[in-house]
């Protein structure tokens, strides 16, 4: 690595390389880091030549350097405001979810059930 960087960081580097699991970006000319395909946006991403290309200049993240082999993941998703629907304090559960679901879901039968009860004690 020609300069010293660090976790958290945040760079200008050029696009130099497109895999279907992420692009590789310079930092300088010596270092070069991965931004995955999970850290490109939010949502989800199928072809990464979609939102970048080979020497588009963008800002990323470091999110870590591996020392021993110098390996730095970078992310652009770290710079962008989380779309309010991605936010995890606004998400329920699936078991969440079904308990509403079953409360207002099943209410019906539970009002019916002594009813039908009822009826089939008188056949």
């Amino acid at each position: 690595m020609e300069k010293q960087y660090k976790v958290g960081d945040v760079l200008t580097g050029n696009v130099t390389g497109i895999q279907p699991y992420g692009a590789f970006v310079a930092l300088d000319e010596q270092t070069q880091g991965l931004v995955h395909i999970s850290e490109i946006t939010y949502g989800f991403v199928k072809d990464v030549s979609h939102f970048l290309k080979v020497g588009d200049e963008i800002t990323v993240k470091i999110l870590e350097i591996e020392r021993g082999s110098q390996k730095i993941s970078l992310s652009i998703r770290a710079l962008q405001e989380e779309p309010t629907h991605f936010k995890k304090e606004q998400r329920k559960t699936l078991q969440e979810r079904l308990d509403e679901d079953d409360a207002a879901g099943f209410q019906p039968l539970k009002d019916k059930l002594q009813e039908w009860i009822d009826q089939s004690g008188q056949k």
